[in-house]
């Protein structure tokens, strides 16, 4: 493409942003670890790094990740990737309504679950557990998120996103509600500050704030994401009756997913346009508060059975000491030099500990890899 016609084309992808609310972040402003010269490209930043994380191999695994139920017949039920693609659209509408840049928040919503377990938040758990344990330091979903992208992607050298994407999926944990989010505005190295207290400090992983509006969108898209889609789930496998819901909450968002996610945006529409903040009305924060709290009593703690999470349990704590045995042992035929180790670059391999490499490998399992790695190393144990 010739000089004048890429210019052009550049001009037309960015055309839209100059219509931005002052409070939107341009693209120009996005900020990577690594200066890249890429010729002939005339994607924004922002929207690169999109392709980036569509195209990366740990966006594919979202298709068998457990979002709430593992293990279901019912093909209804939602998928970590439908989730993510759910909060996506929801940020997006929000997003636009406040005339913010859609492909940041794009970037932040498909990005923000790619460090989630196998197993979901139950995954999750456990390998906090395990990491405590073996190494002193948290695993987090959120955290793991960041770690992906900058460490694990393209064979253990990473995609090298913006500042701005990484801070948004670092941020994004929907399972702490507000009634109002507002930016913090950090430096590269203040977010990389931030990133690595996370695995030691709880105070600073419960307090970080995107750097964004658009990551403040993305935030609160992902509780709006599963509140109601988790009923609609709870309900298509008999966990729960719709008449259950407390009627003080289905009075102010509604009694089905479409209502709840439907209410919520136009509050918060409502109460954000023009403003350098996301919030919330005092009487739909409070009924996202209680429906929150209602799908962990109701839902959530039910999703699997005592049987369930022992095993899940005993499997990952057996997986972890086998693969850790494996590199210990040079096993140079166990699954985590085949499928992994082996595939990544001499740099991860010489930086990164044998629990942390191991702590990586079960991070991104699917649920069922997940599954089979479990029975393979049961069977092998027996004989």
């Amino acid at each position: 493409m010739n000089k004048e016609l890429l210019e052009k084309v550049r001009e037309n992808f960015l055309l839209k942003e100059q219509n931005l609310s002052i409070y939107a972040t341009k693209s120009k402003e996005g900020i990577r670890l690594k200066k890249e010269i890429r010729l002939d490209e005339f994607r924004p930043e922002f929207y690169h790094d999109i392709d980036r994380i569509i195209h990366s191999l740990s966006y594919t695994r979202y298709l068998d990740k457990t979002q709430v139920f593992s293990f279901n017949a019912n093909d209804h039920v939602s998928k970590r990737i439908v989730h993510v693609q759910l909060v996506s659209k929801i940020a997006r509408t929000i997003g636009r309504a406040l005339n913010l840049n859609e492909d940041l928040i794009e970037a932040i919503a498909l990005g923000h679950d790619i460090g989630h377990t196998p197993i979901g938040h139950v995954g999750e758990a456990i390998l906090n557990e395990i990491s405590l344990r073996e190494t002193g330091t948290m695993f987090n979903h959120n955290i793991q998120s960041v770690r992906n992208y900058l460490v694990l992607e393209k064979d253990g050298l990473g995609n090298n996103l913006t500042i701005q994407t990484l801070d948004g999926i670092m941020c994004h944990n929907g399972e702490m509600v507000s009634n109002i989010y507002e930016p913090y505005p950090k430096t590269k190295e203040a977010f990389l500050e931030e990133y690595q207290a996370c695995y030691t400090d709880k105070n600073v992983l419960k307090k970080i704030r995107p750097m964004t509006l658009e990551g403040c969108v993305v935030r609160i898209s992902d509780i709006i994401g599963y509140l109601g889609r988790d009923i609609e789930d709870a309900i298509n496998i008999g966990v729960l009756k719709r008449e259950e819901v407390p009627t003080n909450i289905k009075k102010v968002l509604g009694t089905t997913n479409k209502e709840i996610v439907n209410t919520i945006i136009l509050d918060i529409v409502a109460n954000s346009l023009g403003k350098p903040y996301i919030k919330l009305s005092d009487s739909v924060f409070k009924a996202i508060f209680d429906l929150k709290k209602f799908n962990y009593e109701h839902i959530y703690s039910k999703a699997n059975s005592k049987e369930k999470l022992d095993f899940y349990k005993q499997g990952m704590n057996l997986l972890f000491q086998k693969y850790l045995d494996d590199l210990h042992n040079k096993n140079m035929d166990s699954d985590i030099y085949q499928i992994f180790l082996n595939q990544m670059d001499i740099s991860y391999i010489e930086n990164t500990d044998f629990k942390r490499i191991v702590i990586d490998y079960i991070a991104g399992m699917t649920d069922d890899y997940f599954l089979q790695a479990i029975h393979i190393v049961n069977a092998v144990n027996k004989n």
